[in-house]
């Protein structure tokens, strides 16, 4: 009897002893599964770890602006998969940027005065805290920074007053081999004959200077959104100032495109009052390159609607379009700007694996509320 029990649990510790043994192996023959799916590298978990922020205004039926809602009142999706909001505040502390753009091709001659008095004293107005900071660019033929970014009101004001515009009466464009002056040399290599370089002007914006800023970041841009000459495309501006987190405000002047025309069949010439200073990194400035994108295959003047190439700016990173006309002046848009940036709700969300993919991703933002309606930028880039 004793012999049986002592058999039994000899039997019962060699089981014992296989099972474990073959869990040991089973959890061996598991590694090289796991290992087949390698780690996330850095640059995914930074881009997994990234807050991608939302700048959103949200107005209701009568274009007033709302600023009572909370996290809930919103629902997000990306590519048309929902994601959670991870941070929703009004942040109207965050450090200001702004850049202003001021087209001073001939077409705009007649606003420059208009703009430049309503420029100054939006910036006098906007820029409350040591923080805040702010640059003036001007672009025609080429483009050319005026006021690097400062926080010095008296430096923005001195840049201002340095916007110009062609003469009426200028000639073709002087011989670069003529006189002893270099600088003058240098700035006559740099033009072309006609043009007018906005997307150029958009993109160096958003690249060489918003993409390195952090808090709320605006571009105003003062044209009649024509462009001549420029060597990046509408779609490359965009991307910059999406990848830049830049809002864009165009204010819109229609101008005198006949004289623009005029002044474009004459040759144009090198813009009288260059300084031949240039956009920093550029070598001096973006002086276009061939055609662009507003002739046909044959070489033909294609027409070209500003008035829609400023509307898909503006709305694709989540500003709006102006019109300067009678009822609605530089000064009374510039305070329409001002009012927005200062009731922007700011959305913050980490995307997903599938949001967070190289490439271009689709941001669709509603509130719960049907009688109200939300302005934000269209969507992101990912990646490089």
């Amino acid at each position: 009897m004793i012999r049986r029990y002592f058999l039994l649990y000899v039997l019962s510790l060699f089981c014992l002893v296989c099972a474990r043994g073959n869990r040991s192996s089973f959890v061996w023959a598991q590694q090289p599964q796991a290992e087949s799916h390698p780690a996330a590298s850095p640059s995914d978990l930074s881009m997994d770890a990234r807050l991608v922020n939302l700048p959103v205004v949200v107005r209701d039926k009568k274009g007033a602006l709302v600023r009572n809602l909370t996290k809930t009142d919103f629902h997000l999706e990306v590519d048309c998969r929902s994601q959670a909001i991870r941070y929703f505040d009004i942040d109207s502390d965050l450090p200001l940027v702004l850049g202003l753009l001021v087209d001073t091709s001939l077409s705009q001659r007649s606003a420059i005065d208009e703009e430049r008095t309503a420029s100054a004293a939006f910036l006098e107005h906007m820029l409350t805290t040591p923080k805040d900071q702010a640059f003036v660019i001007q672009f025609a033929r080429q483009v050319e920074l005026l006021g690097d970014l400062t926080n010095s009101k008296p430096k923005l004001q001195a840049a201002l007053k340095e916007i110009d515009t062609p003469s009426p009466n200028a000639t073709a464009s002087s011989d670069p081999d003529s006189g002893n002056d270099s600088d003058n040399h240098r700035s006559s290599r740099r033009t072309y004959a006609g043009g007018t370089v906005l997307y150029d002007a958009a993109f160096l914006a958003s690249d060489e200077l918003m993409k390195k800023q952090k808090g709320r970041k605006a571009l105003i841009v003062l044209s009649d959104g024509v462009d001549k000459g420029s060597k990046e495309s509408l779609n490359k501006a965009l991307e910059s100032a999406q990848r830049a987190d830049t809002i864009i405000y165009a204010i819109y002047f229609k101008g005198e495109e006949q004289q623009r025309q005029n002044w474009d069949r004459s040759g144009g010439g090198r813009f009288p009052g260059g300084r031949g200073g240039g956009f920093p990194g550029t070598g001096g400035g973006y002086p276009g390159g061939g055609r662009g994108g507003n002739h046909g295959d044959d070489g033909s003047q294609k027409q070209v609607d500003g008035k829609k190439i400023l509307k898909q700016l503006s709305e694709e990173t989540g500003g709006r379009l102006f019109e300067v006309s009678k009822k609605q002046t530089v000064a009374q848009i510039y305070d329409q700007i001002a009012e927005e940036l200062r009731a922007q709700y700011r959305l913050g969300y980490t995307p997903d694996q599938a949001a967070s993919a190289e490439g271009y991703h689709r941001v669709d933002l509603a509130t719960s509320r049907k009688d109200l309606f939300v302005q934000t930028r269209d969507g992101y880039y990912a990646g490089k």
